[in-house]
């Protein structure tokens, strides 16, 4: 490595206080100078930041945006989520190979351009979309994707492909992004009236127990799809043991199909932030981590600003509100790609500048979280709904939704609909009616809470969505007549073994077999038992995994399964049991002895 080299590096560690828990930072500023993170660069880091060289290794191999081979000046990271396919990518990335004369996965060899495929992107509603280095580039047809290969062989500039914006703050000055919101319906919770300062100034009038005690009457629960009680978290949160807590928002929304907050964190940062406020007045924190996914890098500046000007306010940092009692900060963390961190765990280890590996629990995170304080982790959506509590009452958003679901929730629906986007209703709704506000004409199927949810046909349409029968993290993927579903379910089991951490052998290796399974059915070489075999197969991964990835990856198989079970079988060419497995090839089997023996059997002739 040259001088020049070690002193950029050295510099960017003294940048970050040579602290190994923002290891995060350091490797991805390393990456950003060099397009990838060096042998040479692993060790120098090692030393400043007093660590071990196989911890620096580590988190650079276990994140999808991370790398120690040389990447382009320019990577484009092409979608291939499921609705991405249903949108032609595949069409798309042949015109990039030929553009630029490489396969993806591969470096041009002047160095210039990477073609990378990524998982969802946070935008399914204008699919198929690209990430180009840090730009989102949506509706990435053929003939744009052609456009933008002629104009970077011009310039290998992305920031010049956005030449429109995208509406409300997608045209800020440090946004200038082309996505646009796609916002359908509004509700009166995160998209109703709000006023900046008010509900901190309504929370500091009040003690923390009280301010739990009205998110308890409120009844408001997790909108991450657990459901957890919102005021009972912070409640345990502030009840342990230590002087120092932590408060950690959640923005890793890496589900396929979802992008609720893509949007939430361009319009509503100031909610989100005040709600971040009043969860760390209650619990007791003084520091906040606004934890960012990589997808979503474009939108860091301008987040970064709203947190700037809201100092400047008075509402966040030292003595808000004129209140010297109360002082709390929050700096955002970026990501790295790796679905796995949006379990609240695995998000406090990437927090720690480690790979995003999940947690033994107990001791839970509001006993023993980040850096070993406890510590609350909210997502966006759930602390979005603070401030309107606090202003309103806790009665006021009681009364809204169901009677075992308060409050709206916000759903990212994209797939075969007229109307994709995003759309705020109250819980209680049917899916149905959703279905009719999207505008989707005659569905087969809907996989509802993303791959980790449940895939449902017609006759459960009319159900309703809430914690008590259709629970949701937000993401609804919408499926026509024509789909096929079994290779959408292939599709999402390939998205978890690409996911998966590794660390525990019935999602690792279970996983693996299903797909095989898959892959055999949709060959046209699977029997009836295969199904059996699909279904015990994926109980066992569900019941034997360690974290929430593992115990809901065999989803899109088991309740497609459930609920579409005639798909699998029209795929077995024989009716009953066959004598012999259609997966078993004898010819092939017989070829290595044939060549030992060096003649062809005379028993299964051609």
């Amino acid at each position: 490595m040259s001088k020049s080299m070690e002193g950029k590096v050295k510099g960017i560690c003294e940048k970050f206080g040579r602290d190994r828990t923002r290891m995060m930072d350091i490797v991805r500023e390393v990456q950003a100078e060099f397009q990838h993170v060096p042998e040479g660069a692993m060790s120098i880091i090692a030393d400043e930041c007093n660590t071990h060289r196989v911890e620096v290794e580590s988190v650079v191999s276990f994140y999808a945006f991370l790398t120690d081979r040389p990447q382009g000046k320019v990577v484009i990271r092409l979608c291939n989520d499921v609705v991405d396919k249903m949108r032609g990518v595949d069409a798309t990335a042949f015109v990039l190979e030929q553009a630029f004369g490489i396969k993806m996965g591969e470096t041009t060899a002047d160095g210039a351009v990477t073609l990378e495929w990524t998982p969802c992107i946070g935008l399914s509603d204008q699919a198929p979309a690209a990430l180009i280095n840090d730009e989102p580039v949506t509706w990435f047809s053929t003939d744009k994707a052609q456009r933008v290969a002629e104009s970077l062989k011009e310039h290998l500039d992305a920031r010049r492909l956005v030449r429109t914006f995208g509406d409300g703050n997608n045209a800020h000055p440090l946004v200038r992004a082309m996505v646009v919101n796609n916002i359908r319906k509004t509700g009166p919770v995160i998209f109703g009236e709000y006023h900046i300062g008010d509900a901190i100034r309504k929370a500091l009038a009040m003690s923390p127990v009280e301010v739990i005690r009205d998110v308890k009457t409120a009844r408001l629960r997790g909108r991450g799809g657990a459901g957890f009680p919102a005021g009972m978290k912070w409640e345990f949160t502030r009840n342990s043991g230590g002087a120092t807590r932590t408060l950690i928002c959640n923005a890793d929304e890496g589900e396929p199909g979802t992008f609720k907050d893509r949007v939430v964190l361009t319009e509503r940062p100031d909610l989100l932030i005040e709600g971040m406020t009043i969860a760390a007045y209650a619990i007791g924190a003084e520091r906040g981590i606004l934890y960012l996914r990589a997808e979503y890098a474009y939108l860091r500046a301008f987040l970064e600003k709203v947190l700037e000007r809201r100092r400047e306010m008075g509402l966040l940092g030292l003595g808000i509100c004129d209140n010297e009692k109360f002082n709390f900060d929050i700096r955002i963390q970026m990501g790295a790609g790796a679905y796995i961190c949006g379990e609240e765990t695995s998000l406090i280890s990437s927090c720690e500048g480690l790979r995003g590996d999940p947690k033994t629990r107990p001791p839970f995170p509001a006993q023993k979280g980040y850096l070993d304080t406890p510590t609350c982790v909210n997502n966006v959506e759930t602390l979005c709904c603070v401030p309107p509590i606090l202003e309103n009452g806790p009665a006021w958003f009681a009364q809204l939704g169901s009677k075992g679901s308060p409050g709206t929730k916000l759903l990212s629906i994209s797939g075969d609909c007229s109307m994709p986007g995003i759309y705020e209703v109250e819980f209680g709704t049917t899916l149905q009616e959703v279905l009719q506000l999207a505008g989707a004409d005659e569905p087969k199927a809907v996989q509802i809470g993303g791959p980790s949810g449940q895939l449902i046909g017609e006759a459960q349409f009319n159900r309703t969505i809430c914690y008590d029968d259709l629970a949701t993290g937000g993401s609804l993927v919408i499926f026509g007549q024509g789909r096929k579903i079994v290779e959408i379910a292939r599709q999402y089991t390939e998205f978890f073994i690409e996911e998966c951490c590794g660390y525990c052998t019935p999602c690792r290796v279970g996983m693996s077999l299903m797909k095989r399974k898959l892959d055999e059915l949709l060959a046209g070489k699977g029997s009836v038992a295969d199904l059996d075999y699909l279904a015990e197969l994926g109980k066992t991964v569900k019941l034997g995994s360690r974290c929430g990835l593992g115990q809901t990856a065999a989803n899109p198989i088991l309740t497609s399964l459930a609920n579409f079970r005639s798909d699998y079988t029209m795929l077995i060419a024989a009716s009953g049991e066959e004598a012999f497995l259609p997966t078993f090839d004898l010819k092939k089997a017989l070829g290595t002895h044939e060549k030992i023996a060096g003649r062809k059997s005379a028993i299964f002739e051609e």
